[in-house]
């Protein structure tokens, strides 16, 4: 197995000029670890279809820019791995792609846990979010997500493996990422899609608990079908009345919906 020389953080983004440089100080400061220091690094936005200031924030925090006109989630990945790869110029084998969102902030710790991953042979690591920024009124239906979300697949998984997948929280070597063809181009569900394509191929795959990044509670989406519309959709249901007010009791099935993304 060859040890890293590179990690390339990829961003993509779509006008997020507003919590884009939270974010990026974020990764600022996990590319600060004494753990990653040895290695190159390089820090991606993929701006895509911005119509705000996403770009001049992104230069002004040091970030390489990726533009691109695809509204595409899956494609803004795609092109930021694919410009970070480029730029780098370095064996596949030798580079550790790590992922996030523009609307995110990463642990200081972040990196640095992905490398001593890679370098135990792990070939993709899958980290947890933990929401943050949701109005107090929404306090009840996110206490519920949020616990939820944190007991899914703890009674199959006592170690603390979970059964999520974000962009937000992820990290794969590239030439595993390239073996099964990257970010397919998708308008949502590309990460589901690339560890799907990774656990076929039998690469080694850890989900962990650890280390989980946060991400916004905001319920106005910037890419259909993501973790925003989720959150909306549980706001939704519970605002809807009881159907045991319209239907019989045998009739009846509790809803039951658990973040898997």
């Amino acid at each position: 197995m060859t040890g890293l020389a590179a990690i390339a953080v990829v961003i993509p983004a779509h006008n997020e000029q507003a919590p884009l440089s939270a974010a990026l100080a974020s990764v600022r400061r996990a590319t600060r670890h004494p753990a990653v220091r040895s290695v190159r690094q390089l820090v991606v936005v993929a701006a895509d279809a911005c119509t705000d200031q996403t770009i001049q924030v992104a230069v002004r925090e040091g970030a390489v820019v990726a533009a691109l006109d695809a509204r595409s989630p899956g494609e803004a990945r795609a092109t930021g791995a694919r410009l970070a790869l480029d730029t780098l110029g370095l064996d596949p084998a030798a580079v550790w792609i790590a992922s996030t969102d523009a609307d995110s902030e990463v642990p200081s710790r972040w990196l640095a846990h992905q490398r001593v991953c890679a370098d135990r042979g792990w070939d993709a690591v899958v980290g947890t979010i933990r929401p943050q920024g949701w109005p107090p009124v929404l306090e009840g239906v996110m206490s519920d997500h949020v616990r939820a979300y944190a007991t899914a697949g703890s009674t199959r998984h006592p170690s603390g493996l979970h059964p999520h997948v974000h962009g937000a929280n992820l990290g794969v070597r590239a030439d595993a990422y390239l073996s099964v063809g990257g970010f397919p181009s998708r308008t949502a569900g590309e990460d589901h899609a690339l560890v799907a394509a990774l656990q076929a191929h039998r690469y080694r795959v850890l989900r962990t608990r650890r280390f989980p990044v946060l991400t916004s509670a905001r319920l106005a989406a910037r890419a259909r079908g993501g973790y925003a519309d989720h959150l909306a959709q549980l706001v939704r249901d519970a605002q809807r009345p009881d159907p045991r007010a319209f239907r019989g009791q045998a009739d009846y099935r509790p809803h039951v919906e658990v973040a898997t993304e």
